[in-house]
């Protein structure tokens, strides 16, 4: 084993402790207050982006540039095929960047960019891009391809779908996690919004789930239609109202997943384990945001964010 991998896995063990974890977040959860939640978390690992005067909107944002952050360090301590693969696991925020973007284009007030560093594919040359059909232009041209479209859903779906992709070819360790979220998203756009995907988008899906899934009448039927990799995210679901459940349970495999790589030998699943339990983590700590800044919140709020 490589001294670069060795060196990116000690930091990657070192790094999975800069979580809050359940008993943290449910502390959070439990806040008298959003203010009191905020204190707390600019207390934490997580003060370096969020700031005890900050807002719910404030705060939740500086928890995923905190996730963010702690990529980028990471990834200054890895190998180049390691900096590749975080590069593509961080894909989530150059979505939220080009999303952003579109929407300041559109007229719509838009977050600040997350700053990607090494882990940018096409940002920020993206941001040069001064209307719709110029960003569905430079995207065409880019890593992520041409998303189908130029509204704001069409490129949505179409980046998540080429995300989808991009982690199921370059990152092994992360495709259990990729086609279960795939079927997550498809399961919410066809039965519980309404929205049959365009051709071109199914055309995405059929390369991770084959083509049968089109097939499915409904959502309980959806599943068996779905190859075993995929088919575990949506285990007991019936009917789309659902779906909340099926969401929580796939981060809960994400973290049992993230667990069981960080624990393994010194190689690529180690740094792969890191980010996927910071992530959970980063989920949670948001979640529990949400219910302290919530006027009497119930011990089930607690326990699906913790």
């Amino acid at each position: 084993m490589s001294a670069g991998w060795v060196a990116g896995g000690v930091r990657a063990q070192a790094m999975a402790r800069r979580r809050l974890g359940k008993t943290g977040v449910r502390a959070l959860a439990r806040s008298s207050g959003l203010a009191e939640a905020v204190a707390l978390l600019a207390a934490s690992p997580y003060g370096r982006h969020v700031h005890p005067d900050d807002s719910l909107a404030e705060a939740q944002h500086g928890v995923l540039e905190a996730l963010l952050w702690n990529l980028r360090v990471l990834a200054g301590w890895l190998p180049p095929p390691g900096v590749r693969a975080l590069r593509v696991l961080a894909g989530w925020f150059e979505i939220a960047n080009i999303e952003e973007h579109l929407a300041r284009l559109t007229g719509r007030d838009g977050d600040a960019p997350y700053r990607l560093g090494v882990l940018g594919s096409a940002w920020p040359r993206l941001a040069q891009a001064g209307s719709a059909a110029e960003l569905r232009s430079q995207l065409s041209a880019s890593v992520w391809g041409d998303p189908g479209g130029e509204t704001a859903a069409d490129i949505a779906l179409g980046l998540r779908i080429a995300w989808a992709q991009r982690i199921g070819s370059q990152v092994g360790p992360a495709v259990p996690w990729v086609l279960g979220g795939l079927a997550l998203m498809v399961a919410g756009q066809r039965y519980a919004a309404g929205r049959p995907l365009t051709d071109r988008a199914a055309r995405g899906v059929d390369a991770l789930l084959g083509r049968e899934w089109a097939q499915a009448g409904d959502i309980a039927g959806f599943p068996h239609r779905l190859p075993t990799r995929a088919r575990w995210a949506l285990r007991g679901v019936e009917r789309p109202e659902q779906l909340w459940r099926a969401e929580a349970a796939w981060w809960a495999r994400l973290r049992a997943d993230g667990l069981r790589l960080l624990g393994g030998e010194f190689g690529p699943d180690r740094p792969i384990g890191t980010v996927a339990l910071l992530a959970v983590d980063a989920w949670q700590v948001r979640a529990a945001l949400a219910v302290a800044a919530r006027p009497n919140a119930t011990e089930a709020d607690f326990d699906v964010v913790a």
